[in-house]
């Protein structure tokens, strides 16, 4: 596996969300292979905070690549974006569900005992699971040994569309790897 690094981050956020699956994320203790995610583009989508929130624009203007996108859906749940600038457009990578490999025990700590395969399906179960909160909103957390992602090749990809939003349903950026029981909904429902 070969570690990612800011400059992978410096493309569009389709072609990061695609790349992605099956890149191994860590948090502190607890890691998992990225099952599933989705793009945001800062331009012309309307399910993007950028199209509502002018601090999510100053976000993108003034951070780098591989930086943390953190906020608190709905007030309840943590969600994790990385955020994604290049030259075919700029916006976020959602981590939509994990596979959990290490440090399992502390997964379980967090969100209480229940399959494996539940631990980190779907967004705020993944943050969740590995104790990601609003401290890590704006962190370039790619430099650090202890928070990081590694490239892995992936099995199969497919594409849907994106969950939980009420606009741009018919933009087909959601990624996941086809069939994985750790995904957070199968693809085609």
């Amino acid at each position: 596996m070969s570690r990612i690094d800011c400059s992978f981050f410096e493309r569009d956020p389709a072609t990061c969300a695609r790349e992605l699956i099956g890149a191994t994320f860590q948090w502190d203790e607890s890691s998992g292979r990225i099952v599933e995610t989705e793009a945001y583009f800062s331009e012309d989508d309307p399910a993007c905070h950028t199209f509502f929130r002018p601090s999510a624009r100053r976000f993108v203007e003034e951070k780098a690549p591989g930086t943390a996108y953190v906020y608190l859906n709905y007030g309840v749940h943590w969600l994790f974006n990385v955020l994604v600038k290049g030259p075919d457009g700029a916006g976020f990578v959602l981590f939509r569900a994990l596979e959990p490999l290490r440090g399992v025990d502390h997964m379980e700590q967090r969100r209480g005992q229940m399959p494996r395969t539940q631990l980190c399906a779907g967004p705020g179960c993944l943050t969740r699971a590995l104790g990601i909160d609003g401290g890590a909103h704006g962190a370039n957390f790619l430099g650090s040994e202890r928070r990081l992602i590694s490239l892995a090749p992936a099995k199969t990809v497919v594409t849907g569309s994106r969950i939980g939003i009420s606009r741009g349903l018919e933009l087909q950026w959601r990624f996941g790897e086809r069939g994985h029981p750790c995904l957070s909904r199968k693809f085609g429902q």
